[in-house]
């Protein structure tokens, strides 16, 4: 058995398979055209000629994700809720600064609104996140001397 990569694929001299997606294959005499991306394809038969054979594909190897998997995998776990504590040890201005430090993309006013929240009702939410990303920020925030717990979001992000 013989095995080739290409579009078009000679079998005897003077002879080629033009091949396009969706279309039956058709054996044609003289020059031919390049017709698409390589193809594996392969011939058997004695050299007048082959049956075609179906291309394998090959699977994944098991144990490795792509990143689209990664991201599929990333999207549907629970989310959680990174919760800042008040406390009386830190001033606010420090509180403000901690947050902006720590979460990505938190802005000033965002920071204030959350520190002051805490202040007032004894806790807020800093981020609804992925379980990881949620331990990582509370272990951040506890860190620089925050209280921060973390707990199961309802109802999703």
């Amino acid at each position: 058995m013989a095995t080739a990569v290409s579009a078009p694929i000679a079998l005897s001299p003077g002879h080629a398979i033009n091949y396009r997606s969706g279309d039956k294959l058709s054996l044609n005499k003289g020059q031919y055209v390049n017709c698409g991306p390589p193809r594996a394809i392969s011939a058997t038969g004695s050299g007048k000629g082959g049956v075609l054979e179906r291309p394998t594909i090959e699977k994944a190897t098991p144990g490795r994700e792509s990143e689209f998997d990664l991201r599929k995998l990333r999207k549907i776990t629970p989310p959680y809720r990174v919760i800042l504590h008040n406390d009386n040890f830190n001033k606010r201005e420090y509180v403000v600064q901690v947050l902006m430090k720590v979460i990505p993309g938190m802005t000033l006013d965002s920071a204030v609104n959350i520190m002051q929240e805490a202040h007032h009702n004894g806790l807020s939410v800093v981020i609804v996140c992925a379980q990881a990303d949620a331990e990582q920020h509370c272990m951040q925030l506890r860190g620089n001397g925050l209280l921060s717990s973390i707990e199961p979001a309802s109802g999703g992000c």
